[in-house]
């Protein structure tokens, strides 16, 4: 059981009436705008499991997660809400040379609605903002177009293919159903492999209607529509400032030592990765 009302209040949306698109659309843009997808959890020494009641409990206490974390919660939102929610087996690709097919690093959402099937996704970063009907085409939100299509690589699954400004190239996702338990050994390798991007970047992004944030280490960036407007953080006091303020973080339970460690580990990280570029 998770608490339906406690979720909606972090949300800010009331209680739907009914299970219609119009409050889907609603959930979803309140999903993605009110909870950050980031893994400063990994970053702080501290496992988590997806099991959808602990996932919720910590966007209730003011954390998000990644694709396991987000879209597991808001499956089970959706459900107790009486939306036909199926979870899928997914694969994103972040660079073009990436195999496709759906290698269930990622876990993909549809919902069943009078008839017609969407994708579901709060779990992407810097993807969607809305659902979107499950139907082949183009589709423009925001400063991003994104396109779906069927996909080759998982027969009677879909592909969605971000823009080019994006973080990653493409997701695809199986047509079955699956648990939410089938994606706990690769949040396992995922959060604790040394050559996963999560154990080797830290990250918070979060989506709004005219576009991103983005933070990766120490630089933060805005995605919109006239560009990329880019920074670095050069103070651990600012930092923490863009967490809790733009990111909407609650990081209460980190004391002034494991935040003091947190910023030594971000600012080494960044120096070498600046070292790196300019070799």
């Amino acid at each position: 059981m998770i608490d339906v009302n406690g979720y909606l209040a972090v949300l800010g949306v009331a209680r739907p009436t009914a299970p219609t698109a119009d409050a889907l659309r609603a959930l979803h843009r309140a999903q993605v705008e009110q909870v950050a997808y980031e893994n400063l959890d990994i970053h702080l020494g501290r496992p988590t499991g997806i099991g959808a009641a602990e996932s919720t409990a910590r966007i209730a206490r003011g954390r998000g997660g990644y694709c396991f974390h987000l879209n597991g919660a808001f499956a089970a939102l959706l459900t107790a809400l009486g939306y036909d929610v199926t979870l899928h087996r997914a694969g994103v690709q972040t660079t073009p040379a990436a195999p496709a097919g759906a290698a269930g690093n990622h876990l993909a959402l549809t919902v069943r609605l009078d008839g017609e099937r969407w994708l579901v996704d709060t779990g992407l970063g810097d993807g969607l903002h809305d659902p979107l009907p499950l139907r082949e085409g183009s589709y423009v939100q925001g400063p991003f177009t994104y396109a779906l299509t069927p996909s080759v690589a998982e027969p009677g699954g879909w592909r969605f293919v971000h823009d080019p400004r994006g973080s990653f190239t493409a997701m695809d996702f199986a047509p079955d159903p699956v648990e939410l338990s089938s994606f706990a050994a690769e949040h396992v390798r995922l959060s604790t492999a040394p050559d996963s991007d999560f154990v080797r970047v830290l990250t918070a992004q979060r989506r709004d209607a005219g576009g991103v944030d983005v933070l990766r280490g120490r630089v933060l960036r805005r995605i919109h529509a006239g560009g990329t407007d880019e920074r670095t953080i050069d103070s651990a006091d600012e930092w923490y400032a863009v967490l809790t303020g733009l990111f909407r973080l609650d990081l209460t339970d980190v004391d002034a030592a494991g935040r003091a460690e947190l910023w030594h580990r971000v600012h080494l990280a960044h120096r070498a990765w600046e070292a790196a570029r300019q070799g």
